[in-house]
């Protein structure tokens, strides 16, 4: 017997699949690297900005022993407009000498594997596995999928991992990816961090933190 959080969980499934029935990730890439990429350069900026970037960071390093040669000063320019440049300038070279020194230049394709990988974390494993090898193993929990999933009341955690732990435990895994994206799309569109758009949310009835219209 499903839990009412289980139907509830199924019920704000369905109807994210129709509101945002073409939902997909945000960052342009051709390959699994180049998604590694996008994903470390895109904490703390937004995806436009990345995209940006990207367009002329991949004509200019087409793979990963280009960027494993790269010299930091480069790259830490290259990469200025993402934020943080120096650190995520080091990770991104680091990672791409591991991927070509231990991997034979291919990027991994299981979630310790790529988890190994200077400047890689869970949520990034998560992005490039559910993505660019189409083989989830967990949810991406991103600061979108962070607030609405607890806004909605499917989450009692702040810890991204745990997040992604409930939400595995209330989503199918076939959803897995898509979920994520249509909670971002929402979290971008609808549940915004400052002021929530509650009157035109689909979700207004099943949800625990909804504010009530005004008289």
């Amino acid at each position: 017997m499903a839990t009412k959080k289980q139907e509830r969980a199924v019920e704000i499934l369905h109807r994210l699949k129709k509101t945002y029935p073409k939902a997909k990730c945000s960052l342009d890439f051709t390959n699994a690297f180049e998604l590694l990429i996008a994903t470390m350069l895109s904490a703390q900026s937004t995806d436009v900005r990345v995209n940006i970037v990207t367009k002329s960071l991949f004509r200019k390093y087409p793979d990963p022993a280009a960027f494993a040669a790269a010299s930091q000063v480069e790259m830490e320019r290259d990469v200025k407009q993402t934020g943080f440049f120096r650190n995520k300038a080091k990770a991104v070279i680091a990672a791409s000498k591991a991927i070509m020194e231990k991997h034979g230049g291919e990027v991994p394709r299981t979630m310790e594997e790529l988890t190994a990988l200077p400047g890689v974390g869970r949520k990034t494993a998560n992005v490039v596995l559910s993505n660019a090898f189409r083989t989830p193993v967990g949810i991406v929990v991103d600061t979108h999928v962070a607030r609405v999933s607890g806004r909605l009341g499917l989450t009692n955690n702040s810890d991204a991992e745990k997040i992604e732990d409930d939400l595995m435990k209330l989503i199918p895994q076939k959803e897995w990816t898509a979920f994520s994206h249509r909670l971002i799309n929402h979290g971008r569109q609808i549940c915004v961090a400052r002021k929530p758009k509650c009157g035109e949310c689909v979700l207004n009835d099943v949800c625990p933190s909804a504010e009530e219209p005004a008289e």
